[in-house]
């Protein structure tokens, strides 16, 4: 090969790396899309968001020692999440995620019903009290954003069984004793799963904003559409946009 030749080779392998990595970066920063063109250049109405499974019905205690469970619940929008007090990984910055969600939430009159609600995987440390106090070291408002706790059966069965979502003990010592789901999962006025976003990135929190959007449009649902969907046990690290996948059986 000429050493013209060589030159001509080297600067299209350049512009091609040029042009992949910009394409990366504007995929990385990129929010989904609220909705498609049509012909006419306007916005198609997008169809509505799946029900990926129906919670069932629990009662455990808040940070303040009340009864809460999902009858206090109904009627309302609500994004959930699992997390333990003394974790060290994950959810110092799901909580951080989660506390820019509520930030967002209350700027809007729209949102003044949508309830945070997260559950303690490690409720035999994390009391009404070590919630409590969890709460208010991050400025949780406790009329909107609810800390359950029970026992640990309670709650490690909603997780598995209810939202679907993983929880196991761990040797791993730099990750707690307990792993679970990072999600953030949103729950409509009927109780049903309508989306799952993971809580680790911050463009979720915006998703779930937008997913909010196309709920408040909806119609309450009647009690009789309230149907539950099987599901399989998901883990900690699955695909964040689970509504976009096949994760739910027949």
């Amino acid at each position: 090969m000429t050493h013209g030749h060589m030159l001509k080779a080297t600067l299209l392998i350049l512009l091609v790396a040029v042009a992949v990595t910009f394409g990366f970066m504007l995929g990385r920063g990129e929010k989904r899309s609220t909705g498609a063109e049509g012909d006419d250049g306007t916005a198609r109405p997008m169809s509505p968001l799946r029900v990926l499974a129906t919670i069932p019905s629990f009662t455990l205690t808040d940070q303040s020692g009340n009864k809460f469970g999902l009858d206090d619940l109904r009627g309302n929008f609500w994004v959930a999440s699992f997390i333990f007090t003394r974790c060290p990984a994950a959810c110092p910055m799901l909580m951080s995620n989660k506390a820019r969600l509520r930030n967002t939430l209350r700027r809007d009159p729209a949102y003044d019903t949508v309830q945070l609600v997260s559950f303690t995987v490690d409720p035999d440390h994390d009391t009404t009290e070590v919630l409590q106090r969890y709460a208010q070291g991050i400025g949780a408002d406790p009329a909107r954003w609810r800390f359950l706790t029970g026992t640990r059966e309670q709650i490690w069965r909603l997780s598995r069984d209810g939202f679907k979502l993983a929880v196991e003990e761990t040797p791993d010592a730099t990750q707690g004793p307990i792993t679970h789901s990072s999600y953030l999962v949103l729950v409509d006025r009927g109780g049903r799963i309508r989306g799952l976003h993971d809580g680790l990135d911050e463009i979720s929190i915006d998703n779930v904003v937008q997913d909010l959007k196309r709920l408040l449009k909806e119609p309450a649902p009647e009690a009789t559409d309230a149907h539950a969907v099987r599901g399989t046990t998901l883990g900690h690290n699955s695909a964040p946009e689970l509504s976009e996948t096949t994760w739910l059986e027949g």
